[in-house]
């Protein structure tokens, strides 16, 4: 069977010019639906891929997003925010993005069709066997992607991939591909909408399941986020006080010292022992 892109077929929704905000704004409501439905009928795709994650991990290995436009934007989202998050280093989790940093807030639509760049920007962080790479194209064809995961096979490198067609060739070269079939978009192509909806949701899995199974979070509290603002530092004294019983200044007074939730109950606790 010939490979066909889902994603780029004509929407279900004709006339977009004619309708009303009300019968739009309810058109990419169901649609969104649609994308959310698609990521469920995936799940164990995700928590297999999750599982090699959360093993390279543990053996010191590190995640990374390989992707280009709306998919690469994405992945580098999703990295850059582990950090504050979870006080991860930022080498934990690397998004790479065609066309580099300017890419992220311009488009360099034909970064994307290099079959050599993907590999050369691994390589720059001296990507290995201990390492996990996803790639992360809604078509499943993006040169830049699919030739950087054919790459690390062929090295060794554990490959996962997330895509929204049958049998991409993206899906040819990773050991956990993930294909979330969302259906036509809402404006005909424009990946941005249900693609990049179901691409944000699974991302959210692996990387928020990821560093859960590693002991980043204790409860249902981010222990180890960075206290960069002062929402985040009001949110750690919460968490310090409930966690201690202290008072919201003795909380404080911790948190100037050790500027970590997790460190702050643990020096809290061994004066109690």
């Amino acid at each position: 069977m010939a490979f066909e892109k889902i994603t780029e077929q004509d929407s279900n929704h004709n006339d977009l010019e004619k309708k009303s905000i009300t019968e739009l704004v309810r058109g990419m409501q169901h649609e969104d639906e649609i994308a959310v439905a698609a990521v469920a009928e995936v799940s164990s795709e995700i928590e297999s891929l999750i599982d090699q994650v959360v093993t390279a991990f543990q053996k010191g290995g590190r995640l990374f997003y390989v992707g280009a436009g709306t998919s690469g934007r994405l992945g580098v989202l999703d990295a850059s925010e582990c950090p504050p998050t979870f006080g991860t280093p930022p080498s934990q989790v690397v998004g790479l993005i065609a066309g580099g940093s300017k890419a992220l807030t311009n488009s360099v639509e034909e970064a994307e069709d290099s079959t050599t760049q993907g590999w050369e920007d691994l390589m720059k962080h001296q990507v290995n066997s201990k390492d996990v790479v996803v790639g992360i194209a809604a078509s499943g064809t993006t040169p830049y992607v699919v030739h950087a995961l054919k790459n690390c096979q062929e090295n060794n490198i554990l490959t996962g991939a997330i895509c929204c067609n049958h049998d991409a060739p993206l899906s040819h070269y990773a050991d956990y591909p993930i294909e979330v079939i969302v259906g036509p978009e809402f404006l005909t192509g424009s990946s941005r909408l249900k693609a990049g909806t179901a691409q944000k949701l699974i991302l959210n899995r692996i990387t928020t399941c990821s560093m859960i199974s590693i002991g980043r979070v204790r409860g249902n509290k981010m222990v180890d986020m960075q206290l960069n603002n002062q929402k985040l530092h009001q949110r750690a004294c919460r968490m310090v006080v409930d966690q201690t019983g202290l008072s919201w200044k003795e909380a404080e007074k911790l948190l100037t010292q050790y500027r970590s939730v997790r460190q702050a109950v643990a020096a809290h606790q061994a004066t109690l022992s």
